[in-house]
């Protein structure tokens, strides 16, 4: 198989694998309706409004559905309470950017080590979804999920950690999947000192791919050096300095 191993057909969200970009709209209806007009695999029963219930979400809308490769991602609006300044200035464009990566994990606790503790991202909220809306939004029969939102020091890509109570756990992430596997999805991290970062790494136990820090030879890239990692449940994360 020249394009590599395939996400299973059968994916779930609480699947350890299951990995999405948030894709903020402007106008959620809109971009509901464009979407419909390609042959997308809608995993939602139509775009879902988070009940005022929640403090972190509640009037937040999304939809989640599935690339042409079976790659996750979710579309989501901003009631003007909710969600970054950036996402509420004046625009007439529909598609504004992506605002987060979430992952389901096994255990929030042993993420929030890797992710807050060795990688110095910051908690950004805390939430218990629930009820019919999140079952509908994931396909997913009673799903009860406690989600975790971070994001990084500076300005960039939020990471939401997904840990699945009802359905509980998934399955988990096959550990022969490779970076060249249509299964495989990155993160990219810009850090400050790559070198220091890697030995923390390496005194804490974590999984690399990379067998040491690897130069890049691309001049027109920005960054010139990088390491691969993966985090407690095996989602791969490139680390990349200037």
């Amino acid at each position: 198989n020249i394009q590599g191993k395939p996400i299973p057909s059968d994916s779930q969200s609480n699947d350890l694998w299951f990995q999405h970009f948030a894709i903020v709209v402007s106008d959620m209806d809109r971009a509901y309706a464009h979407l419909r007009s390609f042959p997308i695999e809608p995993i939602s029963i139509a775009p879902q409004t988070i009940l005022p219930g929640n403090e972190t979400s509640g009037g937040v809308r999304a939809f989640k559905f599935k690339d042409p490769d079976g790659h996750d991602l979710e579309l989501i609006w901003f009631p003007p309470d909710k969600g970054q300044d950036k996402w509420h200035q004046n625009t007439n464009r529909l598609f504004l950017g992506i605002d987060h990566s979430a992952m389901s994990i096994s255990n929030t606790e042993q993420s929030l080590h890797f992710y807050r503790d060795l990688l110095g991202m910051q908690i950004d909220s805390r939430s218990l979804n629930w009820r019919a809306t999140q079952s509908r939004l994931d396909n997913l029969p009673g799903a009860e999920v406690k989600i975790t939102g971070l994001r990084p020091v500076q300005d960039g890509v939020g990471i939401e950690l997904l840990d699945y109570i009802v359905p509980g756990k998934g399955r988990p992430m096959p550990s022969d999947w490779k970076s060249c596997d249509i299964a495989h999805i990155q993160i990219e991290l810009v850090v400050n000192n790559l070198e220091q970062l890697v030995d923390k790494l390496r005194r804490n136990g974590v999984q690399f791919v990379s067998s040491r820090i690897v130069q890049f030879s691309d001049r027109s890239f920005p960054y010139k050096q990088g390491c691969l990692v993966k985090d407690p449940d095996g989602h791969a994360i490139l680390l990349i300095a200037e």
